[in-house]
């Protein structure tokens, strides 16, 4: 895909969405941080439904982490992989409070030290949390990417490599959550939506997809 495809697709998802935002509830970066450790292999709906009753309660490391893990647990039970994410949200929390006085850290390499804190993770709390240009490339992102032949690669270290590379920086804070809506409503993943796609004439799918007559 050459340099003018890739801005007009980049202006279209500006102009049908200019602020977009995730879909997680959140009001503070450690409520954030919390929800998107538990968004993994998970909806954000059904993460929205468990942090909607959680955060009312506890909001802060301290908080949450004065739960203890099986407190954590009768709030998060409804997401999947809850066991694991319940230790990994209350050792983060410890931690927080013990090396960074019970904030968010602004630091890519303090993040990813937190337990169940990936790459990803700390992308999206970086952008979504602080305003920074990172793209966190998750499953939709990487299908979209590849599919329309914006910034293809082989994992998604790849296409968030290529993504930086070729997004030029007017676009580069909104693109994931352009990229990850577009994935999550149109671009989808079994039966893409291609006759109702605002980008479908720069698209380079091959096997585009039409409502039958």
């Amino acid at each position: 895909m050459n340099k003018d495809k890739r801005y007009q697709i980049l202006t279209r998802l500006r102009d049908n969405n200019p602020k977009p935002e995730t879909e997680l509830n959140f009001s503070s970066p450690f409520e954030l941080l919390v929800a998107v450790t538990l968004s993994a292999q998970a909806t954000d709906v059904s993460v929205n439904k468990a942090t909607d009753k959680l955060f009312p309660v506890a909001n802060t490391p301290q908080a949450i982490y004065d739960l203890g893990i099986d407190g954590l647990k009768q709030y998060i039970k409804t997401i999947g992989l809850y066991n694991n994410k319940a230790v990994n949200v209350i050792n983060a929390c410890k931690m927080l409070i013990d090396l960074h006085a019970g904030e968010v850290p602004e630091n890519r390499e303090a993040l990813e030290a937190l337990p169940g804190v990936g790459r990803k993770t700390a992308n999206v709390v970086l952008n979504t949390a602080f305003g920074w240009p990172t793209i966190a490339v998750d499953t939709h992102i990487f299908r979209l990417a590849n599919r329309t032949k914006f910034a293809p690669g082989k994992n998604v270290d790849q296409v968030e490599l290529n993504m930086l590379k070729v997004v030029p920086s007017e676009f580069k804070v909104d693109v994931h959550h352009w990229f990850i809506l577009h994935g999550r409503y149109t671009c989808l993943a079994r039966k893409p939506r291609c006759g109702s796609c605002i980008i479908e004439d720069l698209c380079e799918f091959k096997d585009k997809v039409y409502p039958e007559d």
